[in-house]
């Protein structure tokens, strides 16, 4: 990886159970590059299901879960909807803004400011494109 590339941390809501039922919820994903679209968009299962590209994607880019230096696709299918929806937003939020914050304004004080993703809890739902 060239000095470019950028790792961005992220904290799952309710985190992957691995096969031996260890819980990772910390985790780091880089920025997604042209070649990862590629890569991507040649798995079978893709073909066949268009929407495993989501998984497909996430696992070319996520660096670290927990104690895990990479993740398959066929291992993120046993995600809970809310981490998907998380990991979804989170990529969404990096490769598109090329960072992981978000805008949050205080009902209180009528301040708005930014809150790292990671921190910002379960996402909004937004949509998007790819992962």
């Amino acid at each position: 990886m060239n000095g470019l590339m950028q790792e961005f941390s992220f904290t799952l809501p309710r985190g992957f159970v691995d096969s031996a039922g260890v819980v990772h919820r910390q985790g780091q994903m880089r920025l997604a590059t042209a070649r990862d679209e590629l890569k991507a968009k040649t798995y079978p299962q893709v073909r066949q299901y268009p929407d495993y590209l989501n998984l497909v994607m996430l696992s070319l880019v996520i660096t670290r879960l927990g104690s895990l230096t990479a993740v398959s696709p066929t291992e993120l299918e046993g995600l809970f909807t809310q981490d998907l929806a998380y990991l979804k937003t989170f990529y969404s939020q990096l490769n598109q803004q090329g960072h992981p914050y978000v805008a949050a304004h205080c009902p209180d004080c009528d301040r708005t400011f930014e809150v790292a993703l990671a921190d910002a809890g379960t996402p909004s739902g937004e949509a998007w494109a790819t992962p």
